[in-house]
């Protein structure tokens, strides 16, 4: 099945949900092309995706060599180390995956220096499995500090849910973001921005994620079939 065939089933699938629940916001479709080459990049483009998720920074660099649409917004998913930070900034538009608050100093540094503020994503371990990165939902504090740092716009949340099937607990995990992102919105100040994304759900689990209130899911696996080794 070609690419721009799955992103109608994916499309299609998304919009259903949204009908059937009375669903009004966005839903971005982020296209995992990690492990992919760059055509796959160039066929997501030609099929009207505007993002895209990377994980490595050196793999990331390596396709970037040849130049990409200005409007193709690259997302970096996967875990940062501290000490690719700076290169990580030079070639990705947002850092998707910020799981620390050390990592947002890290990052809130590079950008003053650059002079331009990165725009982030918080990660939640919703689920508490020790082998995920993240904050824990009960790290509000935490949290709450990287709203402090200049130089990073923090747009929203994300997760990743349970591994599994398991519905229940898939939801729990989804709605849990969904009730942390309220919170933190209801505790910004006055005069601050507002967080507007909430990024959760995969191949196997958009359509519950869409149900609790994702802006954005990142498709792998349903997009392009199973990973390349």
């Amino acid at each position: 099945m070609s690419i721009k065939d799955s992103l109608k089933i994916i499309q299609d699938r998304i919009e259903k949900v949204k009908n059937l629940n009375g669903i009004n916001q966005k839903t971005e479709i982020i296209a995992v092309t990690k492990t992919h080459p760059f055509l796959t990049i160039d066929e997501c483009y030609s099929c009207g995706v505007r993002s895209i998720g990377e994980n490595k920074v050196q793999e990331a660099a390596e396709k970037f060599t040849t130049p990409l649409p200005i409007d193709l917004k690259k997302r970096f998913i996967g875990h940062l180390q501290t000490n690719k930070v700076n290169k990580c900034i030079d070639l990705f538009d947002t850092i998707d995956s910020v799981d620390t608050v050390r990592l947002a100093k890290k990052i809130s540094k590079r950008s003053n220096q650059l002079e331009r503020p990165t725009p982030v994503l918080l990660e939640i371990n919703t689920t508490n499995e020790p082998q995920k990165k993240g904050f824990s939902l009960k790290q509000t504090e935490e949290i709450l500090k990287c709203f402090e740092l200049t130089g990073l716009v923090v747009q929203g949340l994300m997760t990743i849910g349970p591994k599994g099937r398991n519905e229940k607990l898939i939801r729990k995990s989804f709605s849990q973001l969904k009730n942390l992102f309220i919170e933190i919105n209801r505790q910004r100040p006055d005069g601050y921005k507002k967080l507007t994304e909430l990024s959760m759900g995969m191949s196997g689990d958009y359509e519950i994620a869409v149900q609790e209130g994702s802006t954005q899911v990142r498709i792998g696996t349903a997009l392009f079939g199973k990973r390349i080794k």
